[in-house]
């Protein structure tokens, strides 16, 4: 008995001592990537796979507006805020694109209230703002679907997380980038021509709806010439 009493409690041991060595909000991700950035670029993409794809499908997009993508897949705003100084803050761009909730909605890390995560995203505006970079604070784009949590229905919570967001930027005059309307379906997720599970954009959705509207929103806040802005032509479908 003492054997098997002394071998659950050494196994508990090594549970907790990997669990402490864990990387919870995956600092290391972006850690060389931050440290070889030597010119502070115009603007950080912070969120989930959703921008994480972004940033590896059309690399191009991003290097020549000297844009810097810092997207991790299966994040949740909480991870966000978290890495938020490291992976924005320190990289010291003029502004921050901010796409966040969708993982929220997916519990990725369990059951969080729409109000919480509403509150991680207003830590990361609060962040931005006091270190003197400007926010454009993105809907959460539309999913009817997840192939990874079927049994929850996210439409719907994603449109009224999305009010609370807009409602939030509104008051506090930051630059709301709704990707929503141009993007969903009858049924509350990405349409198959753009997507091929209702979750994640692809490229011609990336290049033809997401990239012109954040350049659009970019010019805005920052004062920039449009036309300046580099948009690569459509894939062939």
């Amino acid at each position: 008995m003492k054997r098997i009493f002394l071998s659950i409690v050494l196994i508990a041991m090594a549970a907790c001592a990997a669990a402490q060595q864990k990387d919870w909000a995956a600092f290391g991700r972006y850690a060389e990537a931050n440290a070889a950035v030597k010119e502070s670029p115009d603007v950080v993409f912070m969120g989930n796979s959703i921008t994480d794809n972004w940033a590896r499908m059309d690399p191009e997009f991003f290097e020549k507006n000297n844009f810097v993508g810092r997207g991790i897949s299966g994040q949740t705003s909480s991870e966000m805020l978290v890495r938020f100084r490291r992976d924005v803050i320190d990289l010291k761009p003029e502004a921050v694109v901010i796409l966040s909730g969708t993982n929220d909605v997916a519990q990725n890390n369990g059951y969080i209230s729409p109000e919480n995560t509403l509150g991680n995203i207003i830590s990361m505006c609060e962040l931005a703002k006091a270190n003197g970079i400007k926010v454009i604070l993105c809907s959460v784009t539309p999913t009817s679907k997840f192939g990874w949590r079927p049994e929850i229905e996210p439409a719907q919570k994603i449109r009224d997380l999305n009010k609370m967001i807009e409602a939030y930027a509104e008051a506090n005059k930051i630059h709301f980038l709704n990707y929503y309307p141009a993007l969903t379906d009858e049924k509350g997720g990405l349409p198959p021509k753009w997507s091929g599970d209702t979750c994640h954009p692809n490229l011609l959705c990336y290049r033809t709806v997401m990239e012109p509207m954040v350049c659009d929103a970019v010019a805005k806040v920052l004062k920039k010439k449009r036309a300046a802005m580099f948009v690569a032509p459509a894939p062939e479908q």
